[in-house]
């Protein structure tokens, strides 16, 4: 029987990282490297090893997974039956997200990652890079767009965050739970979610957007200078199911005059409401004033979106129709 071909990608992150002489650890093992530590790779599929970049997450920007995108796009169209990315698990919810939006099509995409590094006792990078393999060769993830695995546990893009600094166990979907788990190297997927809508990786990288995140007493004298810094679009995080103080609400109405403003809410789960609060910075009030709710995404994942929304010069229209499917 003929094993799936798989396209490894590598970008970074700490299960590339060892020791420097400097102190500390740095990225410095590439895909073939990592692959070739797994022996047990080879029992799951053909592999296509490739490290396009090695940087820690937080030096990731979109324009690069938008390159990433387009790679495992061509990948597929060369026949590749799956993709997996390794990368650094500081941004990995952002990039999934990117990568679920830009990768159309019923072939696995699968990011992983690792919190420890490589030479550390109980390095979780093997195994989870050997259960990503796993789930990107598997028929039973075919059609839900990018997923990540860490941990034993598959989730899907647009829900998982990373709620905790040091724990392997540190991705969650708190929304909704995992999708499945890897389970004696075989992919069990209990959930099937239908798949995001996808946006076109050939469109150029996402337009700049803001995220700002709401504190009690914020006055909100940073919000008038983000269209005049060049931003395209901004993002609040709210407070509770998306609030602000009455005082800021006027600014947040001249704002979302000049640029696209979602609204999002600072709690780690739950969407933002529309339609129950009705004082001077509720949602009622903010939505009448121009903006649009994020829906169930985060303030990071509703970033990525408006970003992608905008390119091109979009406007609020733009936004509004790429948010309605997350209402």
């Amino acid at each position: 029987m003929t094993k799936p071909r798989l396209l490894v990608l590598s970008l970074g992150g700490t299960i590339t990282m060892v020791p420097t002489a400097e102190g500390g650890i740095a990225p410095k093992l590439g895909a073939a490297e990592l692959v070739a530590s797994v022996p047990a790779l080879g029992e799951i599929a053909q592999i296509e090893a490739r490290s396009p970049f090695r940087l820690p997450s937080p030096s990731l920007e979109p324009g690069q997974l938008v390159a990433v995108a387009r790679e495992i796009n061509r990948g597929f169209a060369e026949g590749f039956d799956g993709a997996v990315v390794i990368q650094g698990t500081d941004t990995i919810e952002e990039s999934a997200f990117l990568l679920d939006l830009l990768v159309p099509g019923d072939r696995p995409v699968v990011i992983t990652g690792a919190m420890r590094g490589a030479d550390a006792p109980g390095a979780d990078g093997p195994a989870n890079l050997l259960s990503a393999a796993i789930v990107a060769a598997s028929p039973e993830a075919r059609g839900l767009g990018t997923l990540a695995v860490l941990n034993y546990d598959i989730h899907a893009a647009r829900f998982v965050q990373k709620s905790h600094t040091a724990l392997p166990s540190a991705f969650l979907s708190p929304l909704v739970g995992p999708l499945g788990a890897v389970v004696e190297r075989r992919a069990q997927i209990h959930v099937r979610p239908a798949r995001s809508p996808a946006h076109d990786a050939e469109a150029g990288e996402p337009a700049p957007v803001a995220l700002l995140k709401w504190g009690m007493g914020e006055d909100g004298r940073m919000l008038r200078s983000v269209a005049g810094l060049g931003y395209a679009g901004l993002v609040i995080e709210g407070m509770g199911a998306g609030h602000v103080p009455a005082a800021v609400a006027p600014i947040l109405g001249e704002v979302a005059r000049a640029i696209p403003v979602i609204l999002a809410s600072r709690a780690m789960t739950g969407p933002v409401f529309t339609s129950t609060y009705g004082y001077p910075g509720g949602e009622i009030d903010l939505i009448g004033r121009g903006l649009v709710p994020a829906g169930h995404l985060s303030g990071l994942k509703a970033r990525i979106l408006l970003g992608l929304a905008l390119r091109g010069g979009g406007g609020r229209e733009a936004a509004l129709s790429a948010f309605a499917p997350y209402q």
